[in-house]
């Protein structure tokens, strides 16, 4: 079997540097950033030659791209998946998508032959290099089981959720909640700032107590100790909440929370921001306020 691997970036580079390390299948790799190219070629991997040749060539294609636009540049574009790959070939895309373009896709490349799941993960850059993500996958349940072994190869738990799409929906809620805790967290601890308490007591109150989260303990090891280079980067914490909040859209869901936290977000790019950490929105309150929240 050949393995097709297109994305080498915070998450995708380490996702696919686990592959290659678990599996005993050739891997080849593209990504525009020759670099990050290299850095798979070191442990095994095959540099592609082009994206057409790897779609050409491999048996089954993982994509983890950084927005829907990109992953449909990739499948049908005039290079890509769908003009190139074959018959029989199985695609798998690892990136945060949204759910109606995963139908999409996977229409257009079931009349190609081609399979597709759509299969976001969650964990962030330590548990990618860790191999110990949660991967999620939607799509043909024979299929998943096909390729559950590859994606077990670079994860710690491997879910199937159901039909194509579904995966999507359930990373974007994920997501959500994430990104609603985080902002709760922020307004908190910028209360306490103001209030004049010892804050680091009271973040030992709050992760000791109910009001606990991985958000807020996320919050206390970046923002809070003043560490804003991007590990999940805002421009992209303001996508996958744009997606969440299309969705909800979608299904006339109320949107009581999300749609403020994404107002929070665009303040924060506002002041150019989008390339530091989804958690320097801490600095809109702290630019409102004039002071800062830290620890």
């Amino acid at each position: 079997m050949k393995i097709g691997y297109i994305g080498l970036g915070n998450m995708g580079g380490p996702m696919c540097r686990n592959l290659i390390k678990g599996v005993n299948h050739q891997v080849v790799v593209h990504d525009l950033n020759a670099e990050a190219v290299a850095t798979c070629v070191a442990v095994g991997g095959t540099a592609a030659s082009s994206l057409a040749a790897l779609a050409a060539e491999s048996d089954v294609i993982f994509t983890s791209l950084p927005t829907p636009r990109h992953v449909e540049a990739v499948v049908l574009g005039e290079g890509g998946i769908a003009a190139h790959a074959k018959p029989g070939t199985v695609f798998i895309d690892l990136s945060t998508n949204a759910p109606a373009m995963v139908k999409r896709l996977a229409a257009e490349l079931a009349t190609r032959g081609i399979a597709m799941l759509d299969s976001p993960v969650t964990g962030g850059v330590p548990r990618a290099e860790a191999g110990t993500i949660v991967v999620m996958a939607g799509g043909n349940e024979a299929v998943f089981e096909a390729n559950r072994a590859l994606l077990a190869a670079f994860s710690g738990t491997v879910v199937h959720v159901g039909p194509i799409g579904s995966a999507s929906v359930a990373k974007l809620i994920n997501n959500m909640l994430a990104f609603c805790n985080a902002a709760a967290a922020m307004e908190g601890m910028t209360m306490g700032a103001m209030a004049g308490i010892d804050m680091k007591k009271l973040f030992g109150i709050i992760t000791n107590g109910s009001g606990d989260s991985a958000a807020i303990r996320s919050l206390g090891n970046r923002a809070l100790v003043g560490k804003f280079e991007a590990s999940f980067a805002l421009d992209l914490a303001y996508k996958d909440l744009g997606l969440a909040v299309e969705l909800a859209t979608e299904h006339g869901v109320p949107g009581m929370i999300a749609p403020q936290v994404l107002n929070l977000m665009r303040m924060a790019r506002g002041l150019g921001l989008g390339g530091e950490d989804s958690s320097a929105s801490l600095k809109v309150y702290e630019k409102v306020m004039g002071r800062e929240v830290r620890l």
